[in-house]
């Protein structure tokens, strides 16, 4: 029986294909698999490369003949450009689609049982948080005359103070702030809506921005690219902000993700339980909160007790 996601296989040859195959198989993620945006896309973005490998490597997607050794070299060509860590998302990624050609009979055998797994050797070191003076700096860096500069001045802003992740900043709409009871509706990366409390300088950056660099548009989402054509900022635009920013400051570079660590460490320095803590960023575990607490060495030095000499 035909999957209802199958691309044609008539279709598959030629490279003009490959939206149709992405989208096809991005369906089938969301419906068949289940699984979340960010995941989706994250995969699809992997498979896009790989189906731009495939054609400049054999001029055509050729899918149904893929071979084993297809797979290792295209691995193989990404992992001589990422680090440990992001090679596994990429074989991740490789799998699925593997298997999701097998499902819609586009191959015959699971060619994803051929691809290694790669241990990490350690716990992925979590980023640093970036000190007060480093902050400022990477704010100062946004013009608040442009409005590229009052954009990101409030997604800094919002990820510094809230914790918010990039997909999560993407996915902000206009419809998301309740200004009178100073709160802000946030499409968390489980699919669930959380509200958070909205700091007043949180406000004070998306009303800037709101009112002297937000063009005029009937899109309800909250930012938008500066640059044509006119449209949502997408999450890797997101990413980017905290990118530009520090290369705009000349500094090392600060990812997004660092800020949302910027914000866990703050709270703890200030006094908040591992609970509150967990409670904006939106933890299911406060395990996973925990993680953050290894980065707040110095608050947690001074409750530290010496261990006691024993008598010999």
């Amino acid at each position: 029986m035909s999957h209802p996601y199958a691309p044609a296989l008539e279709r598959l040859d030629a490279p003009s294909a490959a939206p149709d195959v992405l989208a096809d198989f991005g369906e089938y993620l969301r419906t068949q698999r289940r699984l979340a945006p960010l995941t989706i896309s994250t995969r699809t973005d992997v498979v896009r490369r790989f189906l731009r490998w495939r054609a400049a490597g054999h001029g055509d997607l050729d899918l149904h003949r893929l071979s084993v050794a297809d797979v290792h070299a295209f691995v193989v060509s990404e992992a001589s450009r990422l680090r440990r860590g992001s090679i596994n998302a990429v074989l991740d990624a490789v799998r699925s689609f593997l298997r999701y050609l097998v499902a819609t009979g586009v191959t015959t055998f699971d060619l994803a049982t051929a691809l290694p797994s790669v241990a990490a050797r350690r716990p992925p070191a979590l980023p640093r948080s970036v000190d007060a003076a480093t902050m400022t700096v990477l704010l100062s860096s946004c013009d608040p005359n442009t409005a590229m500069g009052l954009r990101d001045f409030a997604i800094l802003t919002v990820m510094l103070r809230l914790g918010l992740r990039a997909n999560e900043v993407a996915q902000m709409r206009l419809d998301d702030i309740d200004w009178r009871a100073g709160e802000l509706v946030v499409h968390s990366k489980g699919g669930g809506d959380d509200r958070l409390p909205l700091p007043c300088d949180v406000g004070q950056a998306l009303v800037a921005y709101l009112r002297r660099g937000r063009p005029a548009t009937t899109t309800r989402v909250m930012f938008l690219r500066v640059r044509p054509p006119l449209g949502p900022l997408s999450r890797n635009g997101v990413v980017f902000v905290p990118r530009n920013a520090s290369a705009r400051a000349g500094i090392a570079v600060i990812g997004a993700h660092q800020l949302r660590h910027t914000a866990a460490t703050r709270m703890l320095q200030a006094g908040a339980s591992l609970r509150e803590v967990g409670q904006v960023l939106r933890h299911d575990r406060d395990q996973t909160t925990a993680l953050y607490l290894h980065l707040d060495c110095a608050g947690l030095a001074p409750v530290v007790r010496s261990w006691p000499e024993t008598a010999r």
